[in-house]
C-alpha cells in the first residue's frame, strides 16, 4: 500500500502559491523523511496528506483510493505542539482512548498510570506528546506524518519518542513520513530522505 500525493497545489489566498504540482509517495513499512527551512510549506503538506486540508488541485491517495475523514483515519498526523492536539477538557485517559484503547501497552510509551486521570495542564510538553504519539499508532494506522514533532522537546526525550515510533511502526508495518527542518536528526533513522524545495514547482 502506498500514500501518494499526485500534482497537489496549495495556496491560501491570491499572493501565490505555496505548494505547486507536487508529488510525492511513501510505501508502509518506509521511513521517509521530508527536509526543507521554516515556513516552506512542509507543514502545509503534511495537513493535506493527512486530510486536514485539502488541495486546490491534485489529490491525495491511498493505496487506490482517496483518502476519506469517515471513521478512524489511517494516517495519522502528530503535531509539533501537542498542547494543542490534545482536548483541555479531557483526562489524559479519554484522549488515549479517542483512537482506540491503548491502556495495555503505557510502559512501552513512557506513560505512568497515574498520568490518565491528570489534566493536560498537569503535564509537561514531553509527557503530553507521549499520549499524543500513543494515540496516532493504533491498531488501525498505516501512516503517520510526524510534523516537526519533537523540536520543542530536549534531546533526550526525541530520542527516546522517535524509539517509541519506529519500534512501534516496524511491528505494524507503519509507512513513516518525518517532516523536519533538521537533517542530522533525519539522518539517524529515515531510510530515504526527500527535499521539499526540489520536488516543489514554485517557479522562482
Amino acid at each position: 500500500m502506498r500514500l501518494e500525493a499526485k500534482k497537489i497545489s496549495f495556496r491560501y489566498d491570491a499572493n501565490g502559491w505555496i505548494i505547486k504540482d507536487l508529488d510525492i509517495s511513501i510505501k508502509q513499512g518506509e521511513v521517509v523523511g521530508l527536509i526543507g527551512p521554516s515556513g516552506c510549506g512542509k507543514s502545509t503538506l503534511a495537513r493535506i496528506m493527512a486530510g486536514y486540508e485539502k488541495p486546490l488541485t491534485g489529490q491525495v491517495t491511498l493505496g487506490d483510493k482517496s483518502i476519506s475523514a469517515k471513521g478512524y483515519h489511517p494516517v495519522q498526523l502528530i503535531f509539533q505542539h501537542p498542547e494543542k492536539s490534545v482536548n483541555p477538557r479531557w483526562q489524559m485517559r479519554n484522549t488515549i482512548n479517542e483512537g482506540g484503547n491503548h491502556t495495555g501497552r503505557l510502559a512501552d510509551f513512557g506513560i505512568e498510570k497515574d498520568w490518565l486521570s491528570r489534566w493536560p495542564n498537569e503535564l509537561s510538553a514531553g509527557e503530553l506528546q507521549r499520549f499524543c504519539v500513543s494515540r496516532a499508532l493504533s491498531p488501525k494506522t498505516r501512516f503517520i506524518i510526524a510534523d516537526e514533532m519533537t523540536t520543542m522537546l530536549d534531546a533526550i526525550t526525541q530520542a527516546q519518542i522517535y524509539k517509541m515510533v519506529l519500534e512501534t511502526a516496524r511491528k505494524q508495518s507503519i509507512g513513516i513520513l518525518a517532516v523536519s527542518h533538521n537533517l542530522s536528526l533525519l539522518q539517524n533513522f529515515c531510510e530515504r530522505i526527500i527535499n521539499f524545495n526540489r520536488i516543489n514547482k514554485i517557479s522562482s
